[in-house]
């Protein structure tokens, strides 16, 4: 019987890294992107060819807009897994930051992602076990200056995640987050060779991580070997936050 996610943010490399990790592993998915359509529709293309057995779907939708939810859930059947990848970073003051920008980011990284949770919640009840994986960061439990708001929303997304695993847990539902710290992505394009430098003196590791890395622990929360986690922040940052 094939086991199908969704995942959100498909397009983005920690995104892209998931879905190629839980397809190897098996998983039929539903990718979710907002832009940036070659890119998943080259990786739809790499996992059907890779893994004929099982199913892809794209799911075109901007988790600003009202009806992003219902779009999304009215795309999806079977369902055992949600993983939200899905984000964008503010590099900017608090007092420099706009009402749009902060709404924007409110329903990206939480409103939008927990609302559509509610409405798949009981797609999730069917199985004895489900899982739902959402990516937070470092700075949802450290906080980073100049990303005040950035780090708003994670830490909403954490406290989310020990909240709804206590409400789920009766329904068998395992809840967690995932937070990471430096990794290698466009997110950190804006950082020149010495601020990287900088950045690197801070971590023990002395190295960024790889989408690679966090995907894998994604797949781990998803393998059935790890189904005693739940309402947990998983860390992945080199020892940079411990």
């Amino acid at each position: 019987m094939k086991k199908f996610a969704l995942v959100l943010g498909a397009s983005g490399a920690i995104g892209s890294a998931i879905c190629r990790e839980l397809a190897e592993n098996g998983w039929s998915l539903y990718l979710q992107y907002n832009h940036h359509s070659e890119v998943v529709q080259s990786l739809l293309e790499e996992m059907m060819q890779s893994y004929p057995e099982q199913e892809f779907m794209i799911i075109q939708a901007d988790l600003t807009s009202e009806s992003a939810a219902t779009t999304i859930v009215q795309s999806v059947f079977s369902l055992e897994a949600i993983v939200i990848a899905s984000g964008q970073a503010l590099y900017k003051l608090v007092e420099d930051t706009t009402v749009k920008e902060m709404t924007e980011l409110w329903k990206v990284h939480v409103q939008t992602p927990i609302q559509i949770i509610g409405m798949l919640s009981a797609k999730l009840r069917q199985h004895q076990v489900s899982y739902i994986t959402m990516i937070g960061s470092i700075w949802g439990e450290a906080g980073g200056a100049g990303e005040t708001l950035y780090s708003t929303v994670k830490g909403a997304i954490h406290s989310f995640v020990k909240a709804y695993a206590k409400e789920v847990s009766f329904n068998g539902i395992r809840v967690n987050a995932i937070a990471p710290g430096l990794i290698d992505t466009k997110m950190n394009g804006h950082l020149n060779d010495e601020e990287m430098r900088e950045l690197l003196a801070e971590i023990p590791l002395e190295r960024a991580g790889s989408p690679e890395e966090v995907a894998h622990l994604v797949a781990f929360l998803q393998s059935g070997k790890a189904d005693y986690i739940t309402g947990q922040i998983l860390r992945i940052n080199g020892g940079w936050y411990i």
